[in-house]
């Protein structure tokens, strides 16, 4: 799962420097009119515009990655570029709504516990939970089959 970014990091940057390009043309043509006030204040916008997609580039990559392997589950969260691993049994995990309906999954066991689905739509949380739990059961049932082969 991750963010849903409608724009690439490297598109922002390029309408970020066609934005300073036109701004800086205007600001240059009111400072060879003796305007050299509407420059400095161009170069405040531009540089509190470039702030805040700088912070909107920095989460575009964020995602969370549920891997199920056997009867281990591994939690990998990347935000804001740092990246944090969690892994888990199968046997010890529990998985249920952090506080109600829409609200993050809580994955819980030996004695951790990480909020996922931050990227999925609040109504969809439900539907995921359950599917997690599905998968974890089966992946019980499988392990639990194949050390107990039935002999005919």
């Amino acid at each position: 799962m991750k963010r849903n970014c409608s724009i690439t990091p490297r598109q922002l940057g390029l309408v970020f420097l066609s934005l300073c390009t036109v701004s800086g043309l205007i600001a240059g043509f009111f400072y060879w009119q003796g305007a050299p006030y509407v420059a400095a204040f161009a170069g405040a916008e531009l540089l509190a515009l470039g702030a805040a997609l700088l912070l909107f580039a920095r989460h575009a990559a964020d995602r969370e990655r549920l891997t199920l392997v056997g009867r281990s589950l591994l939690v990998e969260q990347t935000l804001a570029g740092r990246t944090e691993c969690a892994g888990w049994q199968a046997d010890w995990l529990r998985v249920e709504p952090q506080a109600g309906q829409g609200s993050l999954v809580q994955l819980s066991g030996n004695g951790r516990t990480l909020h996922v689905g931050r990227f999925l739509r609040p109504e969809l949380r439900g539907a995921f939970a359950q599917e997690l739990r599905q998968a974890l059961r089966h992946a019980r049932h499988d392990a639990a089959a194949a050390a107990d082969p039935i002999e005919h």
